[in-house]
């Protein structure tokens, strides 16, 4: 019998069984052949791959995740994906989508067509995730039905404003919610639930939402799954708790391993995928158990049944292990055809100028000058009582206070206390100028600034300092590099990483890019933030679907309660 590739003495996952069989693996056209004991006395093969004992398992699958959290683009994306036994992914362009609406998501799609990793998409369905805040660009309801027929959307993405979904029958969520439950009844609808219980829950799933990929506690999770949710699980919610949980209940059908947001330094540091499962062994749950929640579970959920397991007629996408406790990558397969060799060299090919012109000039908005941080009071002199931001690690939650600040002058002398102060502005010129002024305390810096456009999900230029001139100084940095990231101290730029592409992105390798964000981290910790991942975090300080008191250039918002607020209070 005719094959392309005979891998012989392995131990092959078998998903349905759950185990391990020694065995071999025979591949035509890029599937599956036959796995068993049969070998070389019935398959002509055109090459044979001596396994050497490894361990065979299919290739990992990663179904919730944005690619423009790792600040490069698909192609690169791509490449660094492979090394890491990743094969294929569903991306959410989200953050495109907020940019430049429709055009974002499309060109993502475009950029992504020669990638070697399989890349489907999920169509941003909450852009912007509410109304108080200022995008680039809205996905609409025309939208979305433009998107359905494209060959590599295969769900809709998360719905990220499930507040109104659970309280405001005639949200705009709630409208494309009950249209795809009316006209596409089949198609896979995402979730971001952080917090939802009980009843609330309940009406959130009735919307017609079954996913969850948040920050989960055991009585979330429980709550969950026993709804009929499909958990999510990303590393923030790998506590011991819930590990025990996943571990010791009879819920390995419905929860998956998912990467949400890998910032580009952890991703060539630490992996990709790979990385939590290596993460779930090292925490007790047995290796089959792992690889299982990195592969069939997330393919099933997917309706994506031409992979995740290693059987006839699969796609021969694969990867070969030399420790199953350490998950140590020795090659991978894509196709039948081996894409990564640990033992090799394994170059980036860049691809510059990829998208539009006018995805490079992004960032419409002229240098800040003092003026604009001035944070005025409603009176000349004493003390006012404004509520602040508390950014606490371990969560990207902030915490609404109220603290006494001096006034002098009409202004409140937020340099002579504990807080930063924290500003943004909108940088799509779709607005007069909208801009806001807040105060941030907690786990955030103690001296300098640190600015950026790479603010989840509006994008607008953010800034917090503790002093303006720094902050001027970060802020016009950015803007004359067509968005970024800059940390600045004593009127130096301590790091820099330039994102041209939508103020989000780079083009620049993927090596190159977790360099510079690995500065990035290191300056920003060097000013006193304190922080699991401080770039995700201070990008989250203007979202406002995460709990908490966030700001926008429409102002302070108070999430849970979908409303701004004064900063005096």
């Amino acid at each position: 019998m005719r094959a392309d590739l005979l891998v012989t003495n392995v131990n092959i996952f078998n998903a349905y069984m759950k185990r391990f069989y020694k065995g071999n693996a025979a591949i035509l056209d890029g599937r599956f052949l036959h796995v068993g004991e049969a070998g070389a006395e019935e398959f002509d093969a055109a090459r044979t791959v001596d396994g050497r004992g490894r361990y065979m398992i299919p290739g990992l699958i990663d179904i919730h995740m944005h690619i423009e959290s790792t600040m490069v683009t698909p192609s690169s994306f791509s490449y660094g994906l492979l090394p890491n036994g990743v094969t294929t992914i569903v991306a959410e362009p989200h953050e495109m989508a907020n940019v430049f609406g429709l055009r974002g998501v499309r060109e993502m799609i475009k950029a992504s067509k020669n990638c070697a990793v399989d890349i489907y998409y999920a169509i941003p369905s909450s852009v912007p995730a509410t109304e108080l805040e200022t995008s680039g660009g809205r996905i609409e309801l025309e939208d979305i039905e433009a998107l359905l027929p494209e060959d590599r959307v295969i769900c809709l993405g998360e719905i990220m404003n499930y507040m109104e979904v659970v309280h405001e029958p005639d949200c705009k969520t709630n409208r494309i919610l009950n249209h795809i439950l009316q006209h596409h009844p089949k198609l896979i609808v995402e979730g971001h639930v952080p917090r939802l219980l009980g009843t609330e829950l309940s009406r959130f799933v009735f919307a017609g939402v079954d996913s969850d990929h948040t920050q989960q506690t055991v009585r979330g999770l429980d709550e969950r799954i026993k709804a009929g949710v499909f958990v999510q699980v990303q590393e923030l919610s790998m506590t011991r708790e819930v590990m025990d949980y996943l571990i010791s209940e009879p819920v390995s059908e419905h929860f998956c391993f998912v990467t949400d947001d890998v910032m580009p330094d952890d991703f060539v540091k630490k992996g990709h995928l790979n990385h939590l499962l290596r993460k779930a062994i090292g925490m007790g749950m047995a290796p089959e158990d792992a690889i299982y929640a990195g592969t069939f579970t997330p393919a099933r959920r997917m309706r994506l049944s031409d992979r995740g397991s290693i059987a006839p007629g699969k796609i021969a996408d694969f990867v070969l292990l030399s420790s199953l406790d350490e998950f140590r990558i020795d090659e991978v397969y894509k196709n039948g055809a081996k894409a990564f060799d640990s033992r090799e060299e394994y170059p980036q090919q860049l691809q510059l100028r990829q998208f539009p012109d006018d995805f490079y000039e992004s960032v419409k908005l002229a240098p800040l000058v003092a003026a604009d941080l001035v944070l005025k009071a409603p009176a000349e002199e004493g003390t006012i009582r404004c509520r602040t931001m508390t950014v606490a690690d371990g969560t990207f939650f902030t915490e609404e206070r109220i603290d006494e600040f001096a006034v002098r002058g009409g202004e409140v002398r937020w340099q002579e206390s504990p807080y930063a102060l924290v500003a943004t502005f909108e940088r799509y010129g779709r607005t007069s100028g909208n801009r806001a002024l807040g105060l941030v305390g907690g786990n955030t810096i103690g001296r300098g600034a640190i600015a950026t456009t790479y603010s989840h999900d509006n994008h607008n230029l953010i800034v917090v300092g503790r002093n303006a001139e720094d902050m001027l100084l970060a802020a016009n940095e950015v803007i004359k590099h067509q968005g970024g990231y800059c940390v600045t101290e004593n009127g130096r730029v301590l790091a820099m990483l330039k994102l041209p592409v939508g103020g989000i992105l780079s083009e620049e390798p993927l090596e190159q890019v977790a360099e510079d964000a690995s500065r990035l981290v290191e300056a920003m910790i060097g000013l006193g933030y304190e922080h699991y991942t401080p770039i995700m975090s201070f990008s989250t300080h203007s979202l406002p679907v995460s709990p908490g008191l966030k700001i926008t250039d429409l102002g302070l918002v108070r999430v849970d309660e979908r409303e701004i607020v004064s900063l005096f209070a």
